[in-house]
């Protein structure tokens, strides 16, 4: 029997998919097997692909999730009127969201190297157009006359380099809050931009 007595697809699929979030990111992806995942669930190894056609698949939608997640609250966040005001609500928001999904924001950066050239070019494009809303942003304000920048492009990656850089060493509780963070990277950027 492959499904645990009582396991239901709507409560076991997240389930899963958190399980293999949480070991992914502790782990590694190569170190972990569909066997660690279901035994951290509390089903049969092969339940899982009844949820998943393989571990492949699972670390792609681990990663597409993520950047559709981040695409789409990115779309909701009220961004301002000038291209300073929305560089700054993408610098809160882009700190906000990452450093409540530190293990989403782990896989996403460092697992690309394990994905099928298919899944990675998937992933590349979410990434390149949440890229691109940054990139528009600094365009529209050294057009404007707002920012100083020499290149677009190279800036944009600098930044969210710089913002993603949080996830690493931010502890809740630590000496700083995440406002105060954000506080602080926002002056980062500002001075980064010429602004």
């Amino acid at each position: 029997m492959a499904r645990k007595t009582g396991s239901h697809s709507e409560i076991t699929g997240p389930r899963v998919r958190e399980a293999a979030l949480t070991l992914f990111a502790r782990h590694g992806f190569a170190a972990v097997s569909m066997r660690q995942i279901a035994r951290e669930v509390g089903v049969q190894a092969g339940a899982l692909y009844l949820y998943t056609k393989d571990k492949q698949s699972l670390l792609f939608d681990l990663m597409r999730s993520h950047m559709e997640e981040l695409l789409a609250a990115w779309a909701d966040e009220p961004k301002g009127q000038s291209a300073l005001e929305a560089l700054e609500a993408f610098s809160r928001f882009h700190i906000r969201f990452h450093l409540e999904r530190p293990d989403a924001v782990f896989i996403a950066y460092m697992e690309l190297r394990n994905l099928t050239d298919e899944n990675f070019a998937a992933i590349e494009t979410l990434r390149r157009q949440y890229e691109g809303e940054l990139e528009a942003i600094l365009r529209e304000g050294q057009e404007a006359g707002e920012l100083e920048l020499s290149d677009i492009r190279l800036s944009s990656m600098a930044i969210i380099a710089m913002l993603t850089g949080v996830n690493t060493w931010y502890r809740e509780g630590g000496r700083l809050s995440r406002e105060a963070v954000a506080d602080r990277y926002w002056d980062m950027v500002r001075g980064a931009v010429g602004a």
